[in-house]
């Protein structure tokens, strides 16, 4: 059979050690943390010898368990008869104890079996140790992993091959690794499910290299796997972003007869997308001879995840028009890509078609659907799709916290927060950004300090920098510089860019020029490659006076190499995306949409409005700057007045900040046209409406 990856067939997979260029080798005993034995160690009773942390721990014994639920006859015996019966095994206790489990009542199966423990003296079968791993595994109890193992080890059960690896299992799902680890090492007789639980194991938990290191040990040792091994070691180049690794493995896997498996085909797509080859990507997914749902969703969103929306969607179109099955996860990427695309028309189609395919109450995709109505404005409808969720999660909550906020309605985004703390829902530190952002955004000052103290104090959650970076932006927007300075100073840790960006937004607000060259210089130092601090920095050298400093910046951007590239602003209309710069003469309506914009600024003028010559935003630069009036931002609002019926709201995204000048020209065109506008900048979103801005000028 032909391989069409010809490029990747010379590449066997005993280079792949060398290739890797791992920090190690397997002649180094110790690897992040664990001991590589790999001899075979035979003896008569393995589980002897290998002690769970509890037993070495030597903790006491349970106290005498509860009078147990169960109807459990215990006739009465004499004390020969105990002597005699030591040893023996209670069939009915451990046949209820698998009827439990079968069923997944699985604290029932446990509770049972504390009956086992205290007596002491029976034994278990495998067929009970099978039912007690499966409670173990469901509950993902760690206490009961020791208290099951404890026993094992107890009454000298001897496992087969079959029990070792659940047992293994068990310890691997319940995350003690260190445990599986041990046990691994010193498993007698070790076959391709030992491996391959370790190695998943590893992988899960995020141990990437050391589940390579494993993987290579084990090729050695079988120079076989099949195919959902190869998808868990994909997996781990995936999360290294090696994907030299993964092509090696790619390349091992054709070879191997495993190019046109399903898991294997899928877990290459992912992998090719989180190393930023979408080529790659794309060319596992055009050879497969079935196109599952797993594999749509993987191609979708590696194209998403590159930024690569238009071609993202046209892919779910193509899923939907090759009759392939949907699940709640196709429509959750497609309404994030609508939310970068501000596409509200394809939103809409996707909430139609979740619902016709009975994912309408699906906490994933109700929780995608709130975030992209409540980031576009429609907060009402929002609000709608949550209060109609039978389930809530943290995540749910905090889509609806977010829309409120984004759109300068801190109280009511403070309010859902209270009920979420009522509803019993505890909030996680997004939660506690995401309030504290809305009480910034509304000037929400006591509310704010308020819920900012009681983390410490009521949630018990320890303040980041991001949280010490909303309280900042809430002390500059109140003017208070010098408080905001000090709070930087005397926090708990090393300031971030995020707290300097927001001492910096509030230096320029206000105009504190010589504090604001302190914030830029410190940013200037933290990220020497981000081109905006440059040119913060150049406005504000500018702005002092400072022509030398001004000129030094200069010169140090052109021996970078770097360039502003110039503003774009999109809009959709009729489903289709249009995209405009700033002075630009391209469009087929050029004629039309200059004439409108023309008439909107002598319409604004009329209502106070004055273009600035002066700018003080990172994202503007000299080109743009002399063009006031042409601006992508009005430009393109001009082309959605045009082509949009009145009662329609418009909706915009920006590649860079919107400039102060446009800010203030579009407040004025909603006040003059009596249109809403939500505009998505580098910064945040804007809501106009009525002559004002959901971000109160503080952006």
């Amino acid at each position: 059979m032909d391989v069409p990856l010809g490029r990747y067939q010379n590449v066997s997979l005993d280079q792949i050690q060398c290739a890797c260029s791992f920090p190690f080798s397997f002649a180094d005993p110790k690897v992040s943390g664990y001991s590589f034995s790999f001899g075979r160690r035979k003896w008569r009773h393995p589980f002897s010898r290998v002690k769970c942390s509890s037993v070495e721990q030597e903790l006491r014994p349970r106290p005498k368990p509860r009078p147990s639920k169960f109807d459990v006859d215990w006739p009465e015996r004499t004390v020969l008869e105990e002597e005699a019966g030591a040893g023996k095994r209670s069939p009915g206790i451990c046949s209820q104890i698998e009827k439990l489990a079968l069923h997944k009542r699985y604290r029932e199966a446990l509770e049972l079996f504390e009956i086992l423990e205290y007596e002491g003296r029976f034994e278990v079968g495998c067929s009970t140790y099978d039912a007690l791993v499966s409670a173990c595994i469901g509950l993902r109890s760690v206490r009961a992993v020791k208290r099951v193992f404890s026993y094992m080890v107890s009454t000298g059960f001897e496992p087969d091959s079959y029990m070792r690896n659940r047992v293994l299992l068990m310890h691997v799902k319940c995350g003690m690794m260190i445990d599986a680890r041990k046990m691994f090492d010193e498993m007698p007789d070790r076959n391709l499910v030992s491996w391959n639980t370790m190695i998943a194991g590893l992988v899960d938990s995020g141990d990437y290299v050391e589940a390579l290191q494993l993987f290579l040990a084990m090729w050695e040792e079988f120079s076989e796997g099949e195919s959902r091994l190869f998808a868990t070691i994909i997996r781990a180049s995936a999360g290294l972003g090696l994907v030299s690794v993964g092509r090696q493995l790619h390349s091992s896997a054709l070879k191997m007869g495993l190019g046109e498996d399903i898991f294997v085909s899928c877990t290459l797509i992912d992998m090719y997308s989180k190393c930023g080859s979408i080529e790659d990507a794309q060319f596992v997914f055009d050879e497969m001879p079935e196109k599952t749902t797993v594999g749509w969703n993987s191609i979708i969103a590696g194209y998403a995840l590159h930024g690569y929306s238009e071609e993202a969607l046209c892919m779910y179109y193509e899923m939907r028009d090759a009759g392939v099955k949907m699940d709640h996860f196709t429509f959750s990427i497609v309404l994030r890509i609508c939310t970068r695309l501000a596409s509200v028309e394809h939103a809409k189609q996707a909430h139609a078609a979740l619902i016709r395919h009975g994912f309408g109450l699906d906490i994933v995709a109700s929780t995608t659907l709130v975030d992209f109505y409540s980031k576009w404005g429609r907060v009402e409808d929002a609000r709608q799709v949550f209060d109609r969720m039978p389930e809530k999660n943290v995540i749910s909550w905090n889509a609806l916290i977010a829309g409120y906020g984004n759109h300068g309605r801190g109280e009511e985004a403070v309010e859902v927060f209270k009920q979420m703390v009522r509803e019993g829902m505890k909030p996680n530190h997004v939660t506690f950004l995401l309030v504290l952002s809305a009480c910034s955004y509304s000037g929400l000052s006591d509310l704010g300090w308020e819920i900012f103290e009681s983390m410490t104090g009521e949630y018990k959650t320890k303040p980041r920098p991001m949280h010490y970076a909303c309280m900042i932006e809430l002390l500059g927007r109140e003017g208070s510089l010098d408080e905001a300075f000090a709070l930087i100073r005397r926090a708990p840790f090393k300031p971030t860019v995020n707290m300097w960006a927001a001492l910096l937004t509030a230096c320029r607000v206000h105009q504190n020029f010589e504090l604001g060259r302190f914030a830029a210089e410190k940013l200037y130092g933290m990220e020497p490659e981000k081109l905006s601090n440059y040119i913060v920095l150049l406005n504000i050298y500018n702005s002092c006076g400072k022509m030398k400093e001004a000129a030094e910046v200069v010169h140090t951007l052109k021996r970078k190499g770097l360039r502003m590239l110039v503003a774009c602003t999109w809009i959709e209309i009729n489903k289709q995306s249009h995209a405009f710069l700033s002075g630009d003469k391209s469009h087929a309506q050029t004629e039309e949409i200059y004439q409108k914009l023309d008439n909107l600024m002598l319409e604004i003028s009329k209502c106070g409005y004055i273009p600035e010559d002066k700018h003080m935003l990172p994202d503007v630069d000299e080109q743009e700057a002399q063009l006031p009036f042409y601006h992508s931002e009005k430009l393109a609002i001009a082309f959605g007045l045009i082509n949009t019926p009145e009662w329609m709201p418009l909706q915009m995204v920006q590649s860079h900040r919107i400039c102060n000048d446009c800010h203030n020209a579009i407040k004025l065109i909603t006040l003059a046209t009596r249109r809403e506008i939500v505009f998505r900048d580098a910064s945040r979103f804007h809501h106009f409406k009525d002559g004002s801005c959901s971000c109160g000028d503080y952006w």
